[in-house]
């Protein structure tokens, strides 16, 4: 294990929220309990600045929401001034990665990068492109192997510049609970199916109802759980009443407690059909010992396989999620196997621990120190 302490920056120029946001949040809080210092720089308005404040992550704040010359002049001037005091850059979206990256090029010793990339979506095959992940950035860390792959494949990126490091998850407090009590204080019963995501269209929220509703006049003690909130809160809302569902599904909004509502289901559904490296709630659910379907987009066949760890299922389908659902709902004792297994592997690979030693090497290897 690296003995330097590092001065590690991130940067992240998104506004919104998600599992993105909360990695860097939970790898910042991870490296800084072993004596890393962690700077984030990000846009004032965006989600992540309040919550790396209540988090005591050093925050500064820089426009760099957008790629503009005045934005990359205000990073520019920043990394001039402190730019010596930083072992290793950390980029985590487009935007603030070109400018990253552009701004290093007109300064005297900068500092190296380490580019993550959370998502599975298609990257240009532009010259401008290679160099921003091949040559700007000294190293590119992706969320699963499949997109590791997949980047050497129809990129040309080399295998040896990319390390695949899934999000790790909390291991002590993801995990299996209490469920009867817990659904006694939640006034849920019956059997529960569950999705815990963000309320956007390409979380696959759409098909899942639909599934739900062919099913729920065979399965009479059947409800839906649905934790979370987002755009789609008011399409999904009507969406479940157009079904004849609404008094089946239970809308609890975002929670600060997901681990006690994952406790409450049955078996955990994400049929996401966009860019998804490994999803955390995924491994989530995995770790709190539920039957898991899910889709093979981006990275998530490093975490279920197919009637192995849970079960896949083609996305944009609700037929395939009804009969995925069939398949545990008529058989508990495979349902039993999955999740015992979805379990054993979230134990294995996904424990935030295992996150945290990979990256802190891969920080040390390429900080300024050893460049």
């Amino acid at each position: 294990m690296p003995k330097r302490k590092l001065h590690i920056v991130h940067t992240e120029s998104s506004c919104g929220w998600g599992g993105q946001e909360l990695r860097i949040l939970s790898e910042s809080q991870g490296l800084m309990s072993r004596g890393h210092r962690i700077t984030l720089v990000c846009p004032s308005e965006a989600d992540i600045y309040n919550a790396a404040v209540e988090r005591g992550i050093n925050v500064v704040s820089l426009p760099v929401a957008r790629k503009k010359v005045s934005a990359l002049m205000a990073l520019r001037r920043w990394l001039a001034a402190n730019h010596q005091d930083i072992d290793v850059l950390n980029t985590h979206s487009s935007t603030d990665s070109w400018l990253t990256a552009l701004a290093c090029l007109s300064l005297r010793d900068s500092p190296p990068i380490v580019r993550t990339r959370h998502v599975s979506s298609p990257i240009s095959k532009k010259a401008s492109s290679h160099w921003l992940y091949q040559r700007a950035a000294q190293h590119l860390v992706v969320t699963g192997e499949p997109l590791r792959q997949h980047l050497a494949e129809h990129n040309g990126f080399a295998l040896s510049s990319m390390t695949s490091v899934p999000t790790g998850i909390d291991l002590n407090r993801f995990g299996p609970g209490d469920r009867e009590s817990l659904r006694r204080h939640g006034h849920l019963h019956g059997r529960i199916i569950g999705i815990l995501a963000t309320l956007r269209n390409w979380k696959g929220h759409a098909y899942l109802f639909e599934a739900f509703a062919q099913l729920k006049g065979e399965y009479s003690d059947l409800s839906l759980l649905v934790v979370g909130d987002g755009p789609q809160r008011h399409n999904l809302e009507r969406l479940a009443r157009e079904l004849g569902i609404e008094e089946k599904v239970l809308f609890v909004g975002n929670q600060h407690n997901p681990e006690d509502w994952l406790n409450m289901m049955d078996i955990f559904v994400l049929p996401s059909y966009g860019d998804e490296g490994v999803s955390q709630a995924v491994m989530q659910a995995m770790a709190t010992r539920l039957p898991v379907i899910t889709t093979a987009v981006g990275g998530m066949r490093d975490a279920v396989q197919h009637e192995e760890t849970g079960l896949l299922v083609d996305i944009r389908s609700s037929v395939a999620i009804e009969q995925a659902l069939r398949c545990y709902l008529d058989n508990p004792a495979f349902a039993k196997r999955m999740a015992e297994a979805a379990f054993e592997r979230s134990q294995r690979y996904f424990g935030l621990e295992t996150m945290l030693d990979r990256m802190e090497a891969i920080f040390d290897r390429f900080s300024r120190g050893h460049r």
